[in-house]
């Protein structure tokens, strides 16, 4: 390969790295206005207020394994940037029997996936993450009140010939 064309692959790849880098919602930095982060990773999946601020959700459900909760204070700067999508979080903040359907969508988002079974009188959400590199789905069982009743952790299987 010639010098120059080589030294053209170089910079393409560079430019696709830092294009990647720019749609990281954890490498932002504290204090980040509302409008440049709208810039850097462009529109929210979803927005909701919050008693001090507001919250930009970025979430890359059904296909992708995270959910970004960008907070915002009163002024419209970033607080702070959590993923959700971890099963630590998970066991820690989802409130069996007393978070609602609204509670979910506003901490984890939409699910992959929304499916009724015999043995549930409800719907379960369920979202893709990873856990050490493993490919897992969070069932999330909402009943017809809309209260949070069972969370269940699962591996997902996926053939090795469907595997990105």
């Amino acid at each position: 390969m010639k010098p120059a064309t080589a030294l053209r692959c170089l910079c393409l790849l560079a430019l696709v790295w830092l294009t990647g880098c720019a749609g990281m919602p954890e490498r932002l930095e504290p204090g980040t206005s509302r409008a440049q982060v709208i810039d850097r990773l462009g529109p929210p999946s979803a927005e909701y207020a919050l008693t001090d601020g507001a919250r930009l959700q970025y979430s890359r459900q059904p296909l992708g394994r995270q959910v970004y909760n960008l907070d915002f204070d009163a002024e419209g700067r970033l607080r702070r940037v959590v993923q959700v999508l971890d099963i630590n979080w998970m066991l820690k903040n989802i409130a069996i029997d007393r978070w609602t359907r609204d509670d979910v969508l506003r901490h984890m988002g939409r699910p992959a996936l929304v499916e009724r079974v015999a043995r549930f009188d409800g719907d379960i959400w369920t979202y893709r993450f990873s856990e050490n590199n493993n490919d897992r789905l969070a069932h999330v069982h909402i009943d017809r009140a809309g209260v949070v009743r069972q969370l269940i952790f699962l591996d997902e299987h996926i053939p090795p010939s469907d595997r990105l």
